[in-house]
């Protein structure tokens, strides 16, 4: 980032030179993320029932939205007709007051599609948030918020980060955080074969090598998988030509020769 100011400060003749251009930058290990099986998950919101968060951590976890950006969802950002939600900011603490950022790029505002769950999920929430508006009478603050206290105000990321700890740990997940819930959702995506281009989508990604880097991680049983499907199908290809495509020879435009087909890929 510094470069980069000081690339602009070259280009308008503030200075003659980037005194930034010459400095080596540090090398930056790239780690994937931890994320939870689909029973660890049943494990941590069932531990989560009872909690007003219990909500919040499902959306995560149907989404994959980061804390933040669930937090800042408001009722107008919410399509539960056509099963779409869009993201416009994050909500956090800054100096004691919370805010909503706005987003850092255009791809941070963006549309993401909720399944069946997820809707019914959040008509929940609306019908509840409906009846705490009733009971709370002229003390309550219309907000427009998803998630809210029960007065209306926009939930406390801390207080969300605090309800998840006491789950985890009844769940015996002491090394979740709320990130994980993200990271499981990008996870099950991923290994139930869905395009590493459309999960970077859904989750809000600048680029797809951001995502490739973070959830870089395939199990075994995936990429046994997919090299089955392959072998099945160059075998049935094979078997459909009889495995000898009609006896011939086909050219090696490669190296100008002939060879057979049973030859090798």
């Amino acid at each position: 980032m510094l470069q980069a100011i000081l690339d602009t400060a070259v280009r308008d003749g503030a200075i003659a030179v980037n005194p930034s251009a010459a400095i080596r930058r540090p090398k930056v290990t790239s780690k994937e993320a931890t994320h939870l099986t689909p029973a660890q998950v049943a494990e941590l919101l069932d531990a989560a029932r009872s909690s007003r968060y219990a909500p919040l951590f499902e959306l995560l976890v149907h989404t994959g939205l980061r804390r933040g950006e669930a937090l800042a969802l408001r009722w107008v950002d919410v399509d539960l007709d056509r099963g779409t939600l869009r993201v416009r900011g994050t909500l956090a603490r800054i100096d004691g007051v919370l805010v909503v950022t706005e987003p850092k790029t255009a791809k941070s505002n963006w549309l993401v599609p909720i399944s069946a769950p997820a809707e019914h999920l959040l008509r929940d929430v609306q019908r509840a948030q409906a009846a705490e508006r009733l009971h709370s009478g002229s003390v309550w603050r219309e907000t427009g918020y998803v998630f809210t206290t029960e007065f209306g105000e926009p939930c406390d990321p801390r207080n969300a980060v605090r309800a998840f700890k006491v789950a985890a740990a009844q769940a015996g997940l002491t090394d979740a955080g709320l990130h994980t819930l993200c990271h499981s959702a990008a996870s099950v995506m991923l290994t139930r074969g869905v395009p590493l281009k459309v999960v970077s989508d859904i989750l809000g990604h600048s680029s797809i090598a951001i995502t490739g880097d973070v959830y870089g991680h395939v199990s075994p049983a995936v990429s046994r998988d997919a090299v089955t499907t392959l072998g099945t199908v160059l075998t049935n290809s094979g078997s459909a030509n009889g495995g000898q495509n009609g006896g011939q020879t086909r050219p090696d435009n490669r190296r100008g020769r002939s060879r057979s087909p049973g030859n090798g890929l």
